[in-house]
């Protein structure tokens, strides 16, 4: 078995205030080591937790004192779970462990669910704001540029003035919602890391649900008539499109920054690798696989602003 994640002081600290013992019944690492991050599934008294350990490196982006304020609210409304212990400090959390299982149910059943979901998560009170999403992406942007061909991301810049230029709508935003952060644990979903979180605009998290689980018109429509609890204007579907957009760049920004230089923008079809995710294939497990998904992303935005949909977006979106 690999070594306790107690022999970490903070984490002993932890779990002797959290349990009155430092004791563990059992443990099994889900990712990370001894030497930095971490997460393990761990059992006390039988019972089954999660347990987190920051890397020692904080910025602005990486700061428990915020996500773990934001992860406290998140708990409090019941959509995400329940915190046992929390030190921004040390960087060490304890949560009740969710049992994922294997089927959402249908696509239908998930959206409504998430649509529920974020509206109720876009009401809460109390995330802190932190950058504007747009300027900081933008600077994201900037940095994942150096790693493709010249040029790649000059669309980028297009959007970026189009969103720019539409009034602000800021919510408590999760920021990240891919389908790693969604469990479904056979009755409900459930919304898990919450290290981008802060104030963004609402259409963030709708657009990162829309792209993967609602890209049909059907769907979209779904989504937004179920989060507004009414039928979707064509104002508010033209942002959703525009944001879709922002979504994708996001994606390629944060998979191609800091890989090797790509020679070309090939990639699988993003549909096609959206479905394997769905199976639950570890396509992201490899810098590969990583750099594939994020050109995917790019190609996809890419084409996209490039299109007359971009111009009717821009001309109907409030």
């Amino acid at each position: 078995m690999s070594p306790s994640p107690s022999d970490l002081p903070a984490v002993a600290k932890a779990l002797r205030a959290t349990f009155g013992t430092q004791v563990l019944d059992g443990w099994m690492s889900l990712s990370g080591g001894l030497s930095g991050a971490g997460v393990w599934r761990i059992r006390v008294g039988g019972i089954a937790y999660l347990l987190k350990v920051e890397a020692p490196e904080r910025d602005g982006l990486h700061d428990p004192h915020r996500s773990y304020a934001c992860m406290r609210l998140a708990a409090e409304a019941c959509l995400a779970p329940r915190v046992r212990y929390a030190d921004a400090d040390d960087g060490v959390a304890i949560l009740d462990h969710i049992a994922a299982a294997d089927h959402f149910g249908s696509r239908a059943d998930l959206v409504l669910e998430l649509a529920q979901a974020v509206r109720v998560l876009h009401g809460v009170e109390g995330f802190p704001p932190l950058v504007d999403y747009l300027d900081g992406l933008d600077a994201l942007a900037g940095r994942a540029a150096e790693a493709v061909p010249d040029g790649a991301f000059a669309s980028w810049r297009r959007l970026y003035a189009a969103c720019k230029a539409l009034t602000p709508q800021p919510v408590s935003s999760h920021n990240d919602l891919n389908p790693r952060n969604i469990l479904w644990d056979g009755r409900r979903v459930w919304l898990i890391d919450w290290e981008a979180a802060f104030r963004a605009d609402r259409y963030v998290d709708l657009a990162a649900i829309a792209n993967t689980y609602a890209p049909e018109p059907e769907a979209e429509a779904l989504l937004l008539r179920t989060y507004f609890n009414r039928e979707a204007t064509a104002a508010e579907h033209a942002r959703l499109w525009l944001f879709r957009q922002v979504s994708h760049v996001f994606h390629a920004a944060i998979f191609l920054a800091g890989q090797g230089i790509c020679v070309s923008l090939d990639a699988p079809d993003l549909d096609a690798i959206h479905q394997g995710l769905a199976l639950g294939e570890p396509l992201l497990d490899t810098p590969e696989g990583r750099q594939a998904y994020g050109l995917a992303r790019l190609r996809t935005a890419t084409a996209n602003i490039g299109s007359p949909a971009f111009e009717a977006a821009v001309a109907v979106a409030v």
